[in-house]
């Protein structure tokens, strides 16, 4: 069941004027290539911030692209706790894991108003089979996708509060700023200090005194939502490494 969405074939968006198309980190599709995705897509997905639109346990027959807005990856575990897995933004694709293993094994959740490229997961094979410079993209995306858990492993089991905190954040801008949403060195980033409890496995209140020690290293500002980096060398220090942007980075 998917949950809080509104589709229409009235508003989607042509490939052609797709606006992740300009971002100078996404690589460019060849005639073909974008010829046959305007093909595979089939719809657009709108979610409501909060709705989960993809449930650990149910068989996804889509795959998505994030065209605008943030989702995250969780767990539930059985007395309620939440375990934030991933954030996705614009260019990153959602739902493969359910497309190919038969059934999602996180959920997945609007972070902020979201709107998705739908590709029917009955259509992939023609996409591996005609193309495989496209097939080789989704296999990028799914390594890329292991090397940021293998990383969020390494927060949870070695970083410290204060680096794990510092490098969420550092991950999350720079991320963000690749893809075109930070202006000015600011950005408004649309979740809480709970998301990132649920995220760093701390609990709220440590959280938040966490967030006031980095703080006070002026390396960043955060109020009401309103994001800045100050001294990015120094919440990299902070962190314990920076982190590595990728150029003309593929997308479907």
């Amino acid at each position: 069941m998917i949950v809080g969405n509104n589709r229409s074939n009235n508003h989607i968006t042509p490939c052609e004027q797709c606006p992740l198309r300009k971002r100078p980190c996404l690589r460019e599709f060849s005639a073909d290539e974008l010829a046959f995705v305007k093909e595979l897509k089939v719809d657009e997905l709108r979610v409501d911030p909060g709705a989960s639109f993809l449930r650990e346990g149910m068989r996804s027959e889509f795959l998505y692209t994030v065209l605008s807005g943030w989702a995250f990856r969780y767990k539930m575990l059985d007395d309620g706790r939440r375990q934030i897995l991933n954030y996705a933004l614009p260019a990153d694709m959602i739902g493969l894991q359910g497309t190919l293993m038969q059934e999602m094994e996180h959920s997945v959740e609007a972070l902020s108003q979201l709107v998705l490229c739908v590709f029917p997961r009955a259509k992939l094979w023609d996409l591996y089979s005609r193309f495989p410079s496209l097939a080789y993209d989704i296999t990028w995306l799914a390594a890329r996708e292991e090397q940021l858990v293998d990383e969020h492993l390494v927060s949870l089991g070695r970083r410290t509060a204060l680096e794990r905190t510092a490098y969420l954040l550092l991950h999350l801008f720079v991320r963000a700023e690749e893809i075109g949403l930070v202006k000015n060195g600011t950005i408004q980033f649309p979740f809480t200090q709970q998301h990132l409890a649920d995220t760093l496995g701390l609990s709220l209140v440590h959280t938040n005194k966490t967030l006031k020690r980095l703080f006070v290293s002026k390396a960043v500002r955060w109020k009401d939502r309103i994001f800045e980096m100050v001294d990015r060398a120094a919440l990299a220090g902070i962190a314990g490494s920076d982190v590595v942007v990728h150029r003309r980075r593929p997308f479907i």
